[in-house]
């Protein structure tokens, strides 16, 4: 897996930065930075940056949608041999060390099929429920930023999925605590609890590569 095209991740001032060890792999080396191929990530912090923000899509062995994992934890996974590579980062970022080199992945598999007690009730949370209504307004199907009660809960409406739907901000500043009767609003759609095992993910995460939507959605059938 080692690469020759491989470049060292440089500051404006030229230095490497070092990003903490990752994991010690057989012959006892560690996987300490992150380079991107054929052309340097400009800033200093980038690659450090990179443990933070970067979630991979875990999947079962039979492609089956489990969660996001941290970039670190993926890594250790294809490391220990628990995991393979399935889509690598699309812009050809690299974890390594002196002697190893190991593309950033997107998703990852499990080598073994793991059992998933099955969870009934979908958590509502914000993410989830803007997935769920495409980050489109109930009511003008314009980009949605907030969240509104459909029935206000000053007015008795629950905090339930039936009873919330994402919401633009004009459209949520003009309902305000009003019934949609009142103001001769209709929904575009009937809100409803989302059903399926891949909403353990979507209830968590917000930004969704584009690569997993393929499995997400072999989830949802």
């Amino acid at each position: 897996m080692k690469s020759r095209n491989a470049t060292s991740v440089t500051s404006v001032e030229g230095a490497r930065p070092r990003v903490r060890a990752l994991a010690t792999v057989p012959g006892g080396r560690d996987l300490d930075s992150v380079t991107q191929v054929g052309s340097p990530i400009a800033s200093s912090s980038a690659g450090a940056s990179l443990w933070g923000r970067r979630r991979v899509l875990l999947l079962n062995a039979t492609y089956e949608p489990l969660t996001a994992v941290s970039l670190r934890r993926a890594i250790v996974l294809v490391l220990r041999e628990r995991a393979d590579v399935v889509h690598a980062d699309d812009n050809g970022l690299l974890v390594h060390s002196a002697d190893l080199s190991v593309p950033v992945p997107s998703v990852i598999r499990l080598r073994s099929f793991v059992k998933v007690p099955y969870r009934a009730v979908i958590p509502m949370t914000r993410a989830a429920l803007m997935h769920r209504d495409r980050f489109r307004c109930g009511y003008c199907a314009a980009k949605a930023t907030t969240i509104d009660h459909v029935v206000p809960r000053s007015r008795g409406g629950a905090h339930s999925w039936d009873n919330c739907v994402a919401c633009c901000a004009s459209c949520n500043h003009r309902k305000a605590d009003h019934l949609l009767s009142e103001l001769g609003w209709k929904l575009r759609t009937t809100p409803s609890a989302p059903k399926g095992r891949h909403w353990r993910l979507l209830a968590t995460i917000k930004d969704i590569d584009p690569v997993w939507t393929q499995y997400i959605d072999a989830g949802a059938a």
